[in-house]
């Protein structure tokens, strides 16, 4: 009987690709605590397992007085006495099947933990198959699960909220998502509520770093390195602001990423669930990063305190809620965009404080206008200036410059509505 349950053990030891030495000791350690307690047994028990018969032998472990610690107050060699008792090959295989179950739960985990936990940033795409109050489980392929945790932080602050604002998922959606973390089950860190039997994998929808992965996806200049996302400000499920460069001159970084007709963003916007993303041009210069950043709003000027990380900015009365946005989303997305501290004003309020500063040459550029370039110089019957850049050797912009060649044609101050 007891070499048929050897044999049956090193079986399902080879079935299941488990060390047999690792069981059978696994196996013992857990076999002496439990005798330890049902024999009541003050110092322990210690258990052995005849490799060739599968007979268990319990030992009582009896402390040795010329043993015992005067500093550490304990006993450190023990006799061993035979205290066997009937039925031991029976609590045995009750032991082994849990041992295994346990043994292949955690060889399952730490497999998926060496696979997995180089691929962290990854973007994965799963199907829903549970989602609870709590979190929702996402099956990546056979055998492998990842937990999208969505918990309440007021009853629950040491967890994780990945879910943006208003999403809810059904059974056997498509998501996808961006891996954040692998547990390591070897991990000797105090695991958070429920965590062993959580999947190992956990994976994130509000993370930065998902709209960059859904840009290479769907941008082929970003997966090839041409045009690169320099930055991301991000308001889960509400408003996000990705801020682009190229290192190609001649290639428009926001167009490439916009795709003809918007159709590119408006993918990466489709995989969001609708979440608005604004796509602005990343510039070395800080005033003209502010400005971009601010957009749909028009700037007139960016004042620069880089020792502070302040920026001063002096929008057109009209341009106010625009450029703040509303409940100040859109400043407070600029100034995520560009690491600056944002201060806002119009140009009624601006106009004592620019006093005080020192009048710059007429011949000074703006401060958002690159050096050796100028603005067109047509000012419309409103007062507002063109903000196009000049044609090189003109006073205007393609548009204007055209335009003026009419003489005494009306030319309006809006370009767009001339395109």
């Amino acid at each position: 009987m007891a070499s048929e349950m050897m044999e049956a053990l090193m079986a399902l030891c080879q079935e299941k690709h488990i060390d047999e030495l690792y069981l059978l000791d696994k196996l013992e350690q857990s076999l002496a605590r439990s005798y330890a307690d049902v024999l009541h047994l003050d110092y322990g028990a210690k258990v052995t397992i005849d490799r060739s018969t599968g007979r268990v032998y319990v030992y009582k472990l009896v402390p040795k007085e010329e043993s015992f610690d005067d500093e550490t107050g304990e006993y450190t060699e023990f006799d061993e006495v035979d205290v066997t008792p009937k039925g031991t090959s029976r609590i045995a295989a009750q032991h082994a099947k849990a041992e295994i179950n346990a043994i292949v739960r955690n060889a399952a985990r730490q497999q998926i933990y060496e696979e997995f936990s180089d691929r962290i940033g990854e973007i994965i795409t799963g199907t829903v198959l549970q989602s609870t109050p709590d979190f929702t489980i996402v099956k990546i392929r056979d055998g492998v699960e990842a937990e999208l945790p969505h918990f309440d932080q007021r009853r629950h602050p040491e967890e994780r909220n990945e879910r943006p604002v208003g999403e809810h998922y059904t059974h056997n959606q498509r998501l996808k998502a961006i891996i954040i973390d692998v547990r390591d089950p070897n991990s000797t860190e105090p695991p958070v509520r429920g965590e062993r039997q959580r999947p190992p994998i956990v994976i994130s929808r509000t993370h930065p770093d998902l709209i960059k992965r859904l840009f290479e996806l769907e941008v082929p200049e970003v997966y090839d390195g041409v045009v690169e996302v320099r930055s991301v400000a991000r308001e889960p499920g509400i408003r996000s602001k990705v801020a682009v460069s190229s290192l190609d001159d001649h290639l428009d970084p926001v167009g490439a990423c916009v795709g003809p007709k918007g159709s590119r963003v408006r993918t990466v916007v489709s995989e969001l669930r609708g979440e608005r993303v604004d796509v602005v041009p990343w510039s070395d210069d800080p005033a003209r990063r502010v400005a971009a950043a601010l957009s749909p709003a028009r700037v007139s000027r960016v004042l620069i305190d880089s020792e502070e990380n302040y920026a001063t900015v002096i929008v057109p009365d009209d341009q106010l809620s625009l450029a703040i946005g509303k409940e100040g989303q859109n400043a407070r997305l600029a100034a995520r965009l560009t690491g600056f501290h944002i201060d806002i004003k119009n140009e009624s309020l601006a106009k004592s404080l620019l006093r005080d500063l020192p009048e710059r040459p007429q011949e000074e550029p703006d401060v958002v206008v690159p050096e050796g370039e100028h603005r067109c110089e047509y000012v419309g019957p409103t007062g507002i200036q063109c903000r196009n850049m000049a044609r090189p050797g003109s006073r205007f912009c393609g548009i204007h410059e055209k335009l003026a060649q009419l003489g005494d044609a009306p030319v309006s101050d809006d370009p767009d509505s001339l395109i």
